[in-house]
C-alpha cells in the first residue's frame, strides 16, 4: 500500500498542476480548459471527503488513480485531445476503470447490506460492463449536448465531441476499462466495500 505521506504529496502535486492548467485557461481565455480544470480539481478532493465525512476506507491508489484520470483529461483540453490520437483512448480507459470501481463497490455494498438483493459473481461481471457503458453513453450525450448548446449561443464548447465514430471508439475503450476492473481490480476494493456496508448499517432505521 502506498504510504499516506507519499499519497498526499502526489495528490498535492497533481492538484497544483491542475491549478496551473486552470490559470492557463484563464490567461488564454479558453473556457473549455478553465471549466474542465475546475471540475478536475473538484474531483481530486472526493476521496478526502469520502474518508472524512463518510468514513469510507479507500485504498491509497484509488485516490491517486482518480486524480491521474482527471489530470490527463485536463491536460488533454490543452491540445493533446486534438493532436495525439491515443490520448482520448487513455483517458477514457482510465476514467472507465474509476466508474467501474464505483459501480462495483456500490452494488456489492448493497448486496451485503440487504438480504433482499443477491448478486451472484457471474452477474457482477456483466453488471460492471453494463454500468460502465451506461455511464459512457451518458457522458457522450453530455458532450453532444454541450456541443449543441455552444453552437446555439455561439460560444466554445466545454466538452469535445468529434462525431459518431469517435463515440463508438470511446465506448470501446470504456469497455476495456470495465473489463480490467472486472478481471483484476475487485480484490483491492474489498475493504472499501466493507466500509460502505458499515456506513449503510449505521444509517439503517
Amino acid at each position: 500500500m502506498v504510504p499516506s505521506r507519499i499519497e498526499r504529496l502526489a495528490g498535492r502535486a497533481i492538484q497544483a498542476i491542475i491549478v496551473c492548467i486552470f490559470l492557463v485557461g484563464l490567461y488564454t481565455r479558453n473556457l473549455s480548459v478553465a471549466v474542465n480544470a475546475v471540475l478536475a480539481l473538484a474531483a481530486t478532493f472526493l476521496p478526502a471527503v469520502l474518508r472524512r465525512d463518510w468514513q469510507i476506507r479507500l485504498h491509497p491508489l484509488l485516490g491517486l488513480w482518480l486524480a491521474l484520470a482527471v489530470l490527463l483529461h485536463a491536460i488533454g483540453m490543452l491540445g493533446p485531445y486534438h493532436y495525439i490520437d491515443w490520448w482520448d483512448h487513455v483517458t477514457h480507459t482510465l476514467s472507465a476503470t474509476v466508474v467501474a470501481a464505483v459501480g462495483y463497490v456500490t452494488a456489492r455494498a448493497v448486496d451485503e447490506y440487504t438480504e433482499t438483493v443477491y448478486l451472484p459473481d457471474r452477474f457482477m461481471f456483466v453488471y460492471i460492463l453494463l454500468f460502465t457503458l451506461a455511464a459512457g453513453v451518458f457522458w457522450e450525450v453530455l458532450e453532444f449536448g454541450a456541443r449543441l448548446a455552444a453552437d446555439a449561443v455561439g460560444s466554445e464548447a466545454v466538452l469535445v465531441q468529434y462525431g459518431l465514430g469517435d463515440t463508438i471508439v470511446d465506448l470501446v475503450f470504456d469497455t476495456v476499462g470495465a473489463v480490467l476492473v472486472a478481471l483484476f481490480g475487485t480484490p483491492s476494493l474489498a475493504d472499501t466495500i466493507d466500509s460502505v456496508t458499515e456506513r449503510l448499517e449505521r444509517t439503517r432505521p
